[in-house]
């Protein structure tokens, strides 16, 4: 009978040990796919300011229409673009990013335009609008390295032993983390010219 104890209680410590280790990798996963939602969330969030921003500018100004229509198409594609949190994959965060970029670059010709219009710049509900993208941008960029620091625990987890073991039986593969625009290590040449 003793001979039979020690295989069912080695057994039964390593069942508890594989639950555990389980649950843990699931939760750090789901923290990871929360703070993707978080980003999503975050540039949601501009993409509903940025009608604001237009309407205002459009209402306070004799603006470029072809500035504006480029605002307005590259919020229409950044809106599309979306990203299933369970399926996060580098191609799908490369396509998201390339969407917001354009939007990035739109809005800031928007921005460097609205130099010409001192009486828009004045306006109060102009100055809130602004105010309110820049705390978004800044956000957006909280949202970001949140992701990567929970990316980076997950990953950590199914890389380090035993994790790595349990990673492997029960497929758990890594997250791609956000990267940085390319270029974005170079700073922007500012030119108010047109």
């Amino acid at each position: 009978m003793k001979k039979w104890l020690l295989p069912i209680v080695l057994g039964g410590i390593f069942i508890l040990w594989s639950i555990s280790g389980y649950n843990s990798i699931v939760g750090l996963r789901n923290n990871a796919e929360t703070a993707w939602s978080k980003v999503e969330s975050s540039y949601q969030r501009r993409n509903d300011l940025i009608g604001n921003l237009v309407k205002t500018v459009q209402g306070a100004a004799d603006f470029e229409k072809s500035t504006l229509t480029e605002v307005i198409n590259a919020r229409a594609k950044a809106t599309q673009t979306t990203i299933n949190a369970g399926d996060i994959t580098p191609d799908k965060i490369a396509q998201f990013q390339q969407a917001q970029q354009g939007l990035t670059g739109a809005l800031s010709k928007l921005l460097v335009s609205v130099e010409r219009y001192p009486e828009l710049k004045a306006n109060q509900n102009f100055l809130e609008l602004q105010s309110q993208l820049e705390g978004t941008e800044n956000r957006i960029n909280v949202a970001r390295d949140r992701y990567n620091d929970e990316v980076n625990k997950y990953d950590t987890k199914i890389d380090k032993f035993p994790g790595v073991f349990l990673a492997g039986i029960f497929g758990f593969d890594q997250m791609p983390r956000y990267k940085s625009d390319p270029g974005a290590e170079n700073a922007p040449n500012v030119d108010f010219k047109f």
